[in-house]
């Protein structure tokens, strides 16, 4: 995830670009640091270094990484032809590369062309099996196709591999919410959670499938969540208080005529109720009144 500062730096650069102040190479550098997608402007930026002999021979090495760079965002644009140009330079001077050959795939990809697509990635995971780059362009054009089911099957085999791939983890979860398989979802969540217990997306996303998933234990184990979400965020998460609140109405009704150990302590979701009414006096002020009416009727107010 990009961070305020590198966000701002990466604006100023862009502009700084756009009215001519130099800084072009720069601005591509920083995209590529970042991860970003802005594929307009790198094939605008990337473009003009390519064709210009003499800002390109000051690259050096560099170029072949530019040229691959432009190609993505060329595809992303769908500019088919900038982005075979590119891959055809490339190609030229690195002729049995597994990256051009991605490279290759990818704009079969982007043609459409899906059954060569895959025929071009199979032969190349023939050469690497163990190239994580190809099995993951091979879900998402099953992703891209709609088959998701397929994109499940090949998601699952990939994790038999590389089981500490937490994005693919994270991946598989949605995938199995999409459709309704919140069991599955579950379990990828706990995964996620065992790898990396302080990231508070997780435990709110798993939260949220416990509660859709329902029942007392489910709702116990979900509201537990919600507020370890809470305590990792330093209590600014909404949608974790409003969780708390939720699962406390639930919990109560299901345990209506059992044991009060079994009930629901009033403690947590009373002090979600008090945080609500404060973040909203902050954020939405005309809000609160709507607020405080919604959890007195829930009996989360007095």
């Amino acid at each position: 995830m990009v961070g305020a500062a590198e966000e701002i730096q990466l604006n100023r650069l862009e502009s700084q670009v756009e009215h001519g102040g130099g800084g072009a190479w720069e601005y591509l550098c920083l995209v590529r640091k970042l991860k970003v997608r802005r594929s307009e402007k790198v094939l605008k930026y990337g473009l003009a270094i390519l064709k210009d002999p003499k800002k390109r021979s000051k690259l050096g090495g560099e170029e072949w990484t530019l040229y691959e760079q432009v190609s993505l965002a060329a595809m992303d644009c769908q500019r088919l032809d900038v982005a075979k140009e590119c891959i055809n330079t490339l190609q030229k001077k690195f002729p049995s590369s597994l990256r051009v050959g991605r490279l290759e795939g990818m704009f079969l990809e982007a043609k459409g062309s899906w059954a060569d697509a895959e025929k071009a990635y199979s032969r190349l995971l023939e050469e690497n099996p163990l190239d994580q780059a190809i099995h993951k362009r091979k879900i998402a054009m099953a992703k891209a196709q709609g088959n998701v089911s397929s994109a499940i099957e090949l998601l699952n085999k990939y994790l038999e591999t590389f089981m500490a791939d937490h994005e693919a983890w994270r991946e598989l979860a949605e995938l199995y919410v999409s459709l309704q398989m919140y069991k599955q979802a579950a379990f990828c969540y706990e995964e996620l959670i065992l790898c990396q217990p302080t990231i508070p997306l997780y435990h709110l996303a798993y939260a949220d499938v416990l509660y859709t998933l329902g029942g007392l234990e489910n709702l116990q184990a979900a509201k537990k969540y919600y507020a370890s979400t809470i305590d990792l965020t330093g209590g600014k998460n909404v949608r974790a208080l409003y969780g708390v609140c939720l699962c406390s109405v639930a919990i109560n009704q299901l345990s209506k005529g059992r044991n009060k150990e079994e009930k629901d302590s009033p403690d947590l979701h009373s002090l979600a109720a008090k945080a609500l009414v404060k973040d909203y006096k902050q954020r939405a002020p005309t809000k609160v009144s709507l607020l405080t009416t919604t959890l007195q009727n829930m009996k989360l107010l007095s």
